[in-house]
């Protein structure tokens, strides 16, 4: 009753419910002709990691094409809304491929460089945005020599920790274990 009472605003409306979060809150972009399924596998494994369904938010980005502006757009209003509903005061964003320079465009020109405080690209196209890691966010890219997309130069960013790693391809990226504990360490730093 009293937990029913804290949540009835003075209007009667149920208002939402401050989610309960121990990690920062991670949104994942996905690239060109992507959707938020594509890290179903990364996604998987931060959860046996401790992470919970409320501190993990997948975008389904407006545009396929990587439109920019309204792709960055789309990132601002979930960031904001993932703010709103567990209390945090900054975002983690993991993106794949073209995510990346969508993500750092929201960094530098949507306000998003007060609220996301790591960014992990995997072989994001990063350089399609900037040469240079965002001041005031901690930037992991990892990226493949095998890619066959997305050239190593566009996913090396001046004042990241680049990470190159070797006998993965590009989709291979979302779904390998040595990824996988890269993005953790990243995490976690």
């Amino acid at each position: 009753m009293v937990l029913l009472f804290a949540l009835v605003g003075a209007t009667g409306a149920v208002k939402p419910a401050q989610a309960a979060t121990t990690h920062t809150p991670i949104i994942f972009v996905h690239g060109l002709g992507g959707s938020a399924s594509n890290f179903t596998f990364i996604e998987g494994f931060l959860a046996r990691q401790g992470w919970s369904s409320n501190e993990m938010y997948a975008i389904d980005l407006p545009t396929k094409n990587g439109v920019q502006t309204l792709n960055a757009a789309a990132i601002r209003n979930l960031v904001d809304d993932v703010l709103a509903r567990t209390g945090s005061t900054k975002v983690n964003i993991v993106a794949h491929s073209m995510g990346g320079a969508n993500s750092l465009y929201y960094i530098l020109n949507y306000g998003g460089a007060s609220k996301v405080d790591k960014l992990i690209t995997l072989g994001g196209a990063n350089r399609l945005t900037t040469n240079r890691a965002p001041d005031g966010v901690n930037v992991t890219s990892i990226y493949t020599l095998n890619d066959q997309i997305v050239s190593n130069y566009l996913s090396n960013l001046d004042g990241a920790n680049n990470i190159r790693i070797y006998g993965v391809m590009h989709i291979g990226l979302l779904a390998n274990s040595t990824v996988n504990g890269h993005i953790l360490d990243a995490l976690q730093q």
